[in-house]
């Protein structure tokens, strides 16, 4: 699967197959701190990613 990361940006494959969770720790994130979204749908740790997917990993963001 394909993985769009931002801060700092850069691309990256892993195979897919894997939960979301999985996903974060195989790339060193906290998993509370970035959204992970595939397509136009926001996914949570429990979702299980696909080969084909491409999916986009934001931090999160907050402000007052």
């Amino acid at each position: 699967m394909k993985i769009k990361l931002h801060n700092p940006k850069r691309e990256t494959e892993i195979p897919g197959g894997l939960r979301a969770d999985e996903l974060c720790r195989r790339l060193g994130l906290n998993r509370e701190s970035v959204l992970i979204i595939r397509g136009d749908e926001l996914v949570t740790g429990d979702a299980v990613l696909d080969e084909g997917d491409t999916v986009e990993i934001r931090p999160v963001m907050s402000g007052g």
